[in-house]
């Protein structure tokens, strides 16, 4: 997890430091020319690579906390597992949790929830911004196992 910090903080996005929202995102992406679309999908969202290109497709049919968590959870794969070549996909919440797709999990919900806000924000009010339950138990949890 420590490699995977260092990698974020040279981006300079405050992941972490404070709640990050869609303009985040699509700043990111136009950095690394990462192409976004919206389409119906029976998925939340995949990241897929072709031809040495980097694309981020994300489910038209959801919005507000549910849309931002799909967005950073692929972002986090472009960022951690974009192969140096060839094509690769990565689905949301499709298949085993694999380790890949916890770190996508933890990039995201610290994108949204930042560090500041699990320790100061009650349950109540983060549910009030749009977060489940669950959301924010692990949330809460990751805090605790990696402090961040």
């Amino acid at each position: 997890m420590r490699f995977l910090t260092e990698k974020i903080g040279k981006l300079n996005i405050g992941w972490n430091e404070r709640a990050l929202g869609e303009a985040d995102f699509y700043k990111v992406c136009r950095r690394f020319k990462v192409k976004v679309t919206e389409m119906p999908l029976s998925v939340g969202g995949v990241y897929y690579r072709v031809a040495g290109r980097d694309f981020i497709a994300v489910n038209s049919r959801i919005a507000g906390t549910e849309k931002l968590a799909v967005l950073f959870h692929e972002l986090g794969h472009f960022l951690f597992h974009a192969p140096d070549s060839g094509a690769t996909a990565n689905f949301h919440r499709v298949g085993r949790r694999t380790r890949k797709e916890r770190e996508a999990d933890v990039f995201a919900l610290c994108a949204l929830i930042p560090r500041s806000d699990i320790e100061t924000r009650a349950t109540e009010d983060l549910i009030d911004d749009g977060f489940s339950r669950e959301t924010i138990a692990v949330r809460r949890a990751v805090h605790e196992r990696h402090g961040l």
